[in-house]
């Protein structure tokens, strides 16, 4: 049962435990199977990362229509939406990390929400993401957020088989990892009916390549593809 108010009032939801068990070698053998090099991306990726093209393997597909996903970000959206993206991303030993920072609704506020799941046990140990709960939607005559002020972050840790939900205007960043640790992810991107136009014109540079993308409604139910 999700707490909407809560969820709404955070920003974002940690589903524990979300990816069955006996999925995840599957899931790490498609991730380590269509790693691709940063520079021969439409768009070129950070070098300090591992990236990964895997839209089009099943399991990775079951995992962007597990229940307990939509549901949130059903949720959070909350008008009829579409599976717009997924690819694989790993932090480097001794790369990964990022400055704070929202990566911004399209055209409304709440229109675009992303999932991290997590493939490998995550922490500080091996660059798991920093959020900043609450912090998607500033006050009216709030002073602006300080990017560099680290003070309201937290470090998130968790197992393989989390999934991080959250808006797009929630600050948050990855963070270094310094033990070159396994921790690899799928990044998945959600977004409101109305920006399928948008889509279409970008999935060419965003090496987008599954031709159904996935239509849901706010309870996580598939409308068809």
């Amino acid at each position: 049962m999700i707490d909407h108010k809560q969820l709404h009032q955070d920003g974002y939801a940690l589903l524990h435990g979300a990816i069955p068990t006996e999925w995840l070698d599957d899931l790490r053998a498609a991730f380590d199977a269509g790693v691709m090099p940063s520079d021969q991306w439409p768009v070129p990726r950070g070098a300090d990362w591992r990236h990964s093209v895997l839209d089009l393997d099943p399991k990775v597909q079951a995992v962007c229509r597990l229940p307990a996903l939509l549901a949130v970000v059903g949720g959070l959206i909350g008008e009829r939406f579409f599976l717009s993206q997924v690819e694989g991303r790993e932090p480097l030993a001794g790369g990964g990390y990022q400055n704070l920072h929202r990566d911004l609704s399209a055209q409304r506020p709440g229109d675009t929400v992303n999932a991290i799941a997590y493939f490998d046990d995550y922490g500080s140990e091996n660059g798991a993401t920093r959020i900043v709960p609450g912090s998607h939607r500033p006050a009216q005559g709030e002073t602006p957020f300080d990017f560099n002020d680290e003070s309201w972050s937290v470090q998130l840790s968790g197992s393989a088989g989390d999934i991080l939900v959250f808006d797009a205007d929630l600050v948050h960043a990855g963070s270094l990892n310094p033990t070159g640790a396994r921790r690899r992810s799928i990044l998945v991107g959600y977004f409101a009916g109305p920006l399928y136009a948008t889509h279409l014109e970008t999935v060419n540079l965003r090496n987008i390549r599954m031709d159904k993308v996935g239509w849901f409604d706010p309870p996580g139910l598939v409308f068809g593809e």
